[in-house]
């Protein structure tokens, strides 16, 4: 259970107060600080998955947690920049639609996994997680170079593009699903 791609993925979940805690009154120090651990959290999203399939070491509650740890972090960022006003106004609303979707997909693939019917991530997903992580690592690295206005441009662009395929890709999933239920 305490494999290396487990104990990564735990990390993740336990770097979150410490976001929280550098985001929750932000100057450019702590903005500076959140990034560089954001930017880890996001490496070890990609390395725990790769090192549990290269080590043949792929366990249940690897599987279990991953997503959930996933979701974690971009809910905690998400709230985050929402509660700080990084995203205030309309940008409110993308990020809300990024909430939605992850808490609505994951309930969705959890009904599915009781059915034995798995849903696999499309490519258009993978776009979306990765429009995902530019634009709440550029808003967070916003703060942290605020004369640096390009960055958060560039954040929030990523926002909208990751909420309009997060609009595409959940009701592609929602769709699947829904031929699934009586």
């Amino acid at each position: 259970m305490l494999t290396l791609p487990n104990l990564l993925t735990l990390s993740r979940i336990l770097a979150m107060p410490i976001l929280v805690a550098l985001l929750w009154r932000p100057g450019p120090t702590e903005y500076g600080i959140a990034f560089c651990l954001y930017v880890v959290v996001a490496i070890t999203d990609y390395f725990d998955g790769y090192l549990a399939r290269a080590q043949g070491t792929v366990s249940k509650l690897g599987i279990f947690l991953d997503p959930i740890a996933d979701k974690i972090m971009v809910a905690t960022v998400i709230v985050m920049l929402i509660v700080t006003r990084v995203l205030d106004g309309l940008p409110v609303l993308a990020g809300l639609v990024i909430l939605l979707r992850e808490i609505t997909v994951s309930g969705l693939r959890e009904y599915l996994a009781q059915l034995r019917v798995s849903i696999p991530v499309s490519q258009l997903a993978k776009w979306k997680t990765t429009f995902q992580l530019v634009a709440l690592g550029a808003l967070i690295l916003a703060g942290a170079l605020p004369a640096t206005p390009v960055i958060g441009w560039i954040g929030l662009f990523s926002l909208w593009m990751a909420a309009g395929l997060t609009l595409v890709t959940g009701w592609d999933y929602l769709r699947v699903g829904l031929k699934h239920m009586d």
